[in-house]
């Protein structure tokens, strides 16, 4: 589809199909359907989904409930990700989601209806415990110069920067006493960046990936 008209006449038949009269370019709106005394249904169509049509259609909702926004059926690898982002963003602004495929059809993704924001309290819970085990603000409100510092990341750091301070093999216990980090033993045993090489039961050494780990995320642990 090269135009926004190509996807007028599939959505027009669509509505059509239902009882609607239908017609396009009426005021702002690329297109308005009405069927006997209810509501206008008002369709805004784009080659692409963009944060502007999201304005615009938002902006329709002055207008009338039922609002709708009609793009062309995603495809490639990224098809399924974006159909299914874009349906939950509708539905959490209210509005509804017409897709057009190649071949012409326009399907219904889902309708207009009242905005829904459902809160996922144990998502909010591990949030919330991550903030608790941050140390400082390491990340400045984004992505810092080295990537994003997670709690785990600052505990690995902070049980290989007292493997260096010992220049020497320890036990995980005597990390974990030393760091006050409960989980150093199996944290260094997962090893999941390289820096630990278990070296007896319960014994680890800094590896020379951990020794630049600790240059390279220098002050990303301690308190700020």
């Amino acid at each position: 589809m090269q135009r926004e008209s190509d996807l007028y006449a599939p959505v027009k038949a669509l509505l059509q199909r239902q009882g609607y009269a239908v017609k396009g370019e009426v005021g702002a709106a690329d297109l308005v359907a009405v069927r006997g005394g209810e509501p206008p249904v008002i369709v805004e169509l784009k080659l692409r989904i963009t944060l502007a049509l999201y304005h615009q259609a938002v902006a329709r909702l002055t207008l009338s409930e039922h609002v709708y926004i009609a793009v062309p059926r995603p495809t490639g690898k990224t098809a399924k990700r974006a159909l299914k982002d874009n349906l939950a963003m509708c539905r959490r602004l209210g509005l509804g989601f017409i897709t057009v495929r190649a071949d012409g059809r326009a399907e219904v993704q889902c309708d207009p209806g009242a905005a829904r924001l459902r809160r996922n309290p144990q998502k909010a819970a591990r949030l919330l415990r991550e903030f608790e085990r941050l140390r400082g603000d390491p990340n400045d409100g984004g992505a810092t110069r080295h990537g994003i510092v997670t709690a785990y990341r600052q505990d690995a750091l902070a049980c290989a920067a007292h493997l260096a301070e010992a220049q020497a093999p320890c036990k995980g216990a005597e990390v974990a006493r030393a760091t006050g980090i409960a989980r150093a033993t199996t944290l260094m045993r997962d090893n999941h960046y390289g820096w630990f090489d278990r070296v007896g039961t319960g014994l680890y050494a800094l590896t020379d990936t951990g020794r630049a780990g600790l240059v390279h995320w220098a002050g990303s642990w301690e308190d700020g």
